[in-house]
């Protein structure tokens, strides 16, 4: 992370590899009314970038951003020791400066700024879809001592939510044409991925389970195999929109593949040199096959 001599933050070309979020922000932080405060400003998932920065201003009309511009406002903390705020744009007037970039694209850019956009984004759509309580219907407001909405109805609280997914190397022992051991690796063809390449076996939580029941049942739906050996690999705030990965290495146990053809469409076994890696490190999955290629 870098600041220009203005102390705006500097998007570089170079990612930063940043793996705390809170290394520059305090989540905790109270308003502490600074001359100029930092903004990470959304119009339809998309951030706004000025001059390669993030904005540092003492006003939002200074960017061309008016009162009626705003659709939410929200205190995010501190970052870099300034106050901290995110809004949404519902339609950018023709004034406002600078262009707004895809959500994922600020990842190879700056990965700083990535990971506080990603909550940003979510504390916005949260915002959006928790504005009337889901048991009575009334109009919710912010609660002034945590991050919650509360119905003055019938006083039912609405938190933050995220949605805990898992996702998973399968690993199988095999022998090559020569009677050597070789490490294959289990991977499928989602029809939902745009590109169709082989991905890992990934799937959300269900109600009740644990993460290892959910590393089991997803694996025997999507591919028909079981598995064991389950090993906690590491996990990722993932803004799309708003899921917790929770990664696994595991190892093959029995059973032969099978695919529903709906939403697998076909799934093997694949050799080290066959796994081709994504273009892009954003998603914990390129964490879990580099490890597969160097350490199996």
């Amino acid at each position: 992370m870098k600041l220009n001599s203005k102390d705006n933050t500097k998007l570089t070309s170079k990612n930063t590899n940043c793996t705390n979020i809170y290394s520059n922000y305090n989540l905790e932080s109270d308003i502490k009314n600074t001359k100029e405060q930092y903004y990470f400003i959304f119009n339809n998932r998309e951030l706004l970038i000025i001059d390669n920065n993030i904005p540092l201003i003492e006003n939002l009309k200074d960017i061309g951003i008016n009162e009626e511009d705003i659709k939410n406002k929200m205190h995010l903390g501190e970052f870099y020791f300034k106050d901290t705020y995110t809004i949404e744009i519902e339609e950018p007037n023709k004034n406002i400066k600078g262009k707004f970039i895809p959500l994922n694209e600020i990842f190879n850019i700056d990965e700083e700024v990535y990971l506080i956009a990603g909550r940003a984004i979510q504390l916005l759509e949260w915002e959006n879809n928790h504005q009337y309580c889901g048991r009575c219907g009334t109009k919710t407001y912010q609660s002034d001592i945590e991050r919650a909405k509360v119905c003055p109805q019938c006083g039912f609280m609405s938190f933050t939510r995220i949605s805990p997914a898992i996702i998973t190397t399968i690993i199988k022992e095999d022998r090559d044409e020569n009677g050597n051991i070789e490490n294959k690796l289990l991977m499928a063809t989602h029809s939902y991925h745009k590109t169709k390449k082989p991905a890992l076996i990934a799937g959300f939580m269900e109600v009740g389970e644990t993460i290892e029941d959910a590393v089991h049942r997803e694996v025997k739906e999507e591919v028909g195999v079981e598995v064991e050996d389950l090993k906690y690999f590491g996990s990722q705030s993932w803004p799309y929109p708003n899921s917790l990965m929770i990664a696994f290495t595991c190892k093959y146990k029995s059973g032969e593949i099978k695919v529903d053809n709906y939403e697998i469409l076909e799934a093997d076994w694949f050799k080290k040199e066959e796994i081709e890696l994504p273009e892009t490190n954003i998603s914990i999955s390129s964490r879990l096959l580099k490890n597969f290629i160097e350490n199996y």
